[in-house]
């Protein structure tokens, strides 16, 4: 039996890698892992800047989501983000080109789901 957040965690990654597309970005990889370090959710590529997108994905209205999806992005996590956001650069030899980390808060209730993307989300 699948682990529901599991489940629910991936709903949002796919909602957010398709709105993503749809915005012009191309994704270059989902759940992409490296060592002990941990997991990006979705890396895209828009123009000439790498995205890497932290997807938190709550039950309930947006503003909720947003507010879990911030303290939830801690000290400790945006240290790990960068780390592997570095990792991804240094393998995949981008180290010259632009990046940043985001995070999208995902909100679903019943069956409408939207989003709230903070740009830049390591800088705070």
């Amino acid at each position: 039996m699948p682990d529901p957040r599991h489940s629910l965690g991936q709903r949002g990654e796919d909602f957010v890698a398709g709105s993503l597309r749809h915005a012009g970005y191309a994704i270059l990889a989902r759940n992409w892992r490296h060592g002990t370090v941990g997991e990006l959710d979705i890396v895209a590529r828009r123009d000439d800047q790498i995205v890497f997108v932290e997807v938190r994905t709550r039950r309930g209205p947006l503003a909720a989501a947003i507010s879990w999806a911030l303290e939830s992005v801690d000290e400790t996590k945006r240290a790990r983000l960068s780390e592997l956001a570095l990792a991804f650069l240094a393998v995949h030899d981008l180290e010259h080109v632009p990046w940043r980390i985001d995070v999208a808060a995902v909100s679903i209730q019943g069956s409408d789901l939207a989003m709230e993307v903070i740009h830049h989300a390591t800088d705070w």
